[in-house]
């Protein structure tokens, strides 16, 4: 890391500038205290990202994956269908709720 002071930055910004594209840390200091940091820009992407973390496997994403889900499916996410283990009537007293499930209903 190159620190510099503001004068010898004022002089001298080309040849930092061409440090710091070179992928050096370039620190400003006023009266030899530092104030700012001028550091490279991260480089864009120049490949697409890979889906998933599994991008090194050979796995391919079979195409039913983005078929719509079934109607049943898509009723439970939607809070359309009852709860299952809200409804219990047979259930063993471990799973039976402390309090009334009438009052948690709307």
């Amino acid at each position: 890391m190159l620190s510099i002071n503001i004068h010898e930055a004022k002089a001298k910004l080309s040849e930092y500038l061409a440090a710091v594209e070179a992928g050096e840390t370039v620190q400003i200091c006023r009266r030899n205290v530092p104030v700012a940091e001028i550091v490279p820009l991260r480089q864009p992407r120049k490949t697409p990202r890979p889906i998933g973390l599994a991008c090194d496997s050979d796995y391919e994403i079979p195409a039913s994956f983005f078929e719509p889900l079934p109607d049943e499916l898509l009723k439970a996410f939607n809070g359309e269908l009852p709860d299952p283990f809200l409804d219990i009537q047979d259930a063993t007293p471990e799973l039976q709720a402390a309090e009334s499930v009438a009052r948690y209903k709307k």
